[in-house]
């Protein structure tokens, strides 16, 4: 029997983030192949945490900054280590090599987090400047000239070289990573969310009332685009449809989340939902305003499997279609566009089951669960083998510089910490690293 040990960034919550979602689909794939799952994590346990044990899935808690670790995966000796983010590589990856070094190290980025941030910083330079258009976020080379500069970018590139294979959601990234910052082809994998096929009988144009916004509050451009939706977007649309509704959910609301809800201007945040399927059934349409991000925005995947048309931005839609003609409703990046877009598919049977229709297209065509697993399948396989192993990392020369100087630097670090951690006060709060 076959093993993976995944290092997590944080325990899975499918019901409060695509990235949650995304993880559990790989558990659930190597699950039916029979192989045998350790989920380790260092973060917190959560509140809406998956029960992966009832999966039949081993937990264990690990700690930042601590040779325990050594021995512990040194026993287990996995044939898989799915490393969480670039974060997790960073920490635990020259772990893993030393200890484990037959063992195929993949990293899943979830999305590209410089490309987010780098897109963050964009945005409140040019909000500072009342001068915002974000369809600029979209030009490669303009990004990679933002991108280039973040200590957090280069972190994160070198990542990605050195482990054997990345898995990246969007074709969008991998074209960037390819094109401008010189990633060779054969280190990327393109694995977007495997979904089945879309929900059956969802209810009808005339069943439907409301719009509907969704995202994890934690994450900070939902909350930009709850922000964008008080100040700007809503009372536009309000001014049109004086009796819709839009219903605000999401995991974790802050208090200054909560203090937006407002019955009067039927802005109405609700807060976590136990079943986001359910109310995204139940709205005519979701609303989308992100002005910055990166990766596949789940909340726009999960309302295609709804059938729920949807209002968004270029970034919004980034990797999931060819054309803005073919997005299941509408995409636009200013305020006065996205409020008219907003009412004419709300008030519109025809051009609302047009849009539908267009969504389950771009399920089909861009998220076929199968044909992702057999994708993912077959590319670990190959790299398995261990002749096929040894040759693809002593093609990748830049990997093993990078992770010759890991040894050096973050190896180096970690035992300082954890020797000063030892040396603490028992009252002292341990020192953990701020990435």
């Amino acid at each position: 029997m076959k093993t993976l040990l995944i290092i997590g960034y944080v325990w899975p919550e499918p019901r409060s983030s695509a990235a949650g979602y995304h993880m559990l689909s790989f558990i659930e794939l190597f699950l039916t192949h029979n192989w045998k799952i350790t989920f380790a994590s260092p973060a917190a346990l959560s509140e809406h945490r998956a029960d992966l044990v009832s999966l039949g899935v081993d937990e264990v808690a690990i700690e930042l900054n601590s040779s325990c670790f050594d021995k512990w995966v040194g026993q287990l000796q996995p044939d898989i280590v799915l490393f969480d983010r670039f974060m997790m590589e960073e920490q635990f990856g020259w772990r893993v090599e030393q200890c484990c070094p037959n063992a195929l190290r993949i990293l899943d980025t979830e999305d590209l987090h410089s490309l987010r941030e780098a897109r963050h910083q964009w945005v409140k330079q040019q909000l500072r400047a009342d001068n915002l258009d974000i369809s600029q976020l979209s030009s490669p080379q303009e990004l990679y000239q933002r991108m280039a500069k973040q200590d957090q970018c280069k972190r994160e590139i070198a990542a990605v070289y050195r482990s054997d294979l990345t898995l990246m959601v969007s074709e969008f990234e991998i074209n960037l990573l390819k094109q401008h910052f010189g990633i060779p082809n054969n280190l990327l994998t393109h694995c977007p969310f495997m979904l089945p096929t879309a929900q059956e009988n969802t209810p009808l144009f005339s069943e439907r009332q409301h719009f509907i916004s969704i995202g994890n509050f934690r994450h900070a451009p939902n909350w930009d685009a709850v922000l964008w939706l008080k100040q700007q977007l809503w009372p536009l649309i309000k001014q049109h449809l004086p009796d819709a509704e839009l219903h605000i959910y999401g995991a974790y609301p802050p208090p200054k989340a909560t203090a937006l809800h407002n019955e009067k201007e039927g802005f109405l945040v609700k807060g976590w939902v136990e079943d986001a399927h359910l109310v995204m059934r139940q709205a005519k349409v979701l609303l989308a305003p992100l002005r910055f991000g990166a990766g596949i925005k789940g909340k726009l995947v999960d309302a295609m499997r709804n059938g729920t048309p949807s209002v968004t931005t270029t970034i919004g839609t980034e990797g999931m279609i060819e054309s803005e003609a073919s997005w299941s409703g509408e995409q636009t990046n200013t305020p006065e566009k996205f409020a008219q877009a907003a009412i004419n598919l709300y008030s519109n049977d025809e051009q609302w089951q047009v849009a539908q229709t267009r969504g389950y297209q771009i399920l089909t065509d861009h998220f076929c669960q199968a044909k992702i697993q057999t994708n993912l399948l077959s590319c670990v396989e190959a790299l398995l083998e261990a002749e096929q192993l040894t040759q693809h990392r002593l093609a990748n020369f830049t990997g093993q510089m990078l992770l010759h100087h890991q040894h050096k630097s973050t190896k180096y670090m970690a035992q300082w910490i954890e020797a000063k951690n030892q040396l603490a006060p028992a009252n002292e709060e341990p020192t953990e690293p701020t990435s």
